[in-house]
């Protein structure tokens, strides 16, 4: 099992002290956390992509190739790259270039994201929602697997026997795809044969397992091998040196991250027993000291099946810089070892 960490550089006044940092020092401490992840032995580091003013992450193959200058062995993913509002050659340019900066160490995340900011600000309509992410899929997988590439769809114009550059070092450039919680998604996944992302940000992980299920089935149908058919979850998560002391570390920013999204989706403020509640063994958050949430890790992935990899969300809970970092060393010190015995 890999473990890592994905953020979405969250960019908050701190819940607790109301101190805010400037987007340059938020930028410069995100990168030297994805340097402690990698000598804290980690396996990988992903940034996800927004166009909100509190996150920080709208370039994010620029940010990591930044951190690829600064690092060795972890790998550097989207966490999602928002394809329906892309356009796949440039997606693919940019991670085959963060590749050979990185000397192969880029991973493309695709998905449709969690917010639709991105459809007006790039010119897209909300109701080509699933037909824009089929075709430019599509066009992705086709782009690292054909070079020239011949190409015709409804969104993009054609391309006609046209080469895309760079090429990476990885032969294959890794796609991943991101899912949440439509069957759909996680079929198309196991059709195309590609490892699954799973976004886990609430309720109780083990519901996830039908659909897992559904994933691996349909990679089976459809002549894939299971050993290509690999499952990822994404999961919110903090450790520090006791549960009590993690979760009043996480607890304020989490509430206030929450309540402002509820305020868009029509969902009550979030209150500390519902936040306990999915701190409980069986809950999705993975909050608490490192003996801990290595067992709910265990348990995570003995619900799903067995998993590939697991990636720890800590930004959305505006942890400052110090908290953020001793959460990277517990995890690299003292949670892997326990879930790699």
């Amino acid at each position: 099992m890999q473990l890592g960490i994905d953020s979405f550089i969250a960019h908050r006044p701190d819940p607790v002290t109301g101190e805010m940092v400037s987007a340059q020092q938020r930028m410069a401490n995100l990168v030297d956390e994805i340097v402690a992840a990698d000598q804290a032995g980690l396996d990988s580091f992903g940034l996800g992509e927004h166009h909100r003013e509190e996150f920080l992450d709208s370039a994010p193959a620029v940010i990591l190739a930044a951190a690829a200058s600064r690092t060795s062995q972890i790998r550097l993913a989207s966490a999602v790259t928002v394809l329906s509002a892309a356009d796949p050659v440039r997606v693919f340019q940019e991670f085959a270039t963060l590749d050979l900066l990185s000397n192969g160490r880029a991973e493309i995340v695709a998905g449709r994201g969690s917010f639709i900011e991105s459809f007006p600000l790039f010119g897209f309509r909300l109701e080509d929602y699933d037909a824009l992410f089929a075709e430019k899929l599509d066009l992705l997988l086709q782009l690292r697997e054909h070079n020239p590439i011949t190409w015709k769809g409804k969104f993009r114009p054609a391309l006609d026997t046209q080469g895309v550059f760079p090429r990476p070092v990885q032969q294959r450039l890794p796609v991943w795809l991101g899912v949440g919680g439509t069957p759909q998604s996680f079929i198309r996944a196991g059709v195309l044969g590609l490892p699954l992302m799973v976004a886990i940000i609430g309720g109780e992980p083990h519901r996830f397992r039908p659909l897992i299920d559904l994933y691996r089935q349909a990679g089976a149908q459809s002549g894939h091998a299971p050993e290509d058919l690999k499952v990822g979850v994404h999961v919110l998560g903090h450790i520090a040196e006791t549960n009590e002391i993690a979760a009043d570390d996480f607890f304020p920013g989490y509430a206030r991250e929450f309540t402002n999204i509820g305020k868009e989706r029509g969902w009550p403020p979030v209150t500390r027993a519902q936040f306990d509640a999915l701190r409980r063994p069986k809950g999705a958050l993975m909050v608490g000291d490192a003996q801990y949430v290595a067992e709910k890790l265990k348990t995570l992935d003995q619900d799903l099946g067995g998993l590939a990899r697991i990636q720890l969300q800590t930004s959305v809970a505006g942890l400052n810089h110090a908290q953020a970092m001793h959460s990277i060393e517990l995890y690299g010190a003292q949670v892997a070892p326990l879930l790699r015995a």
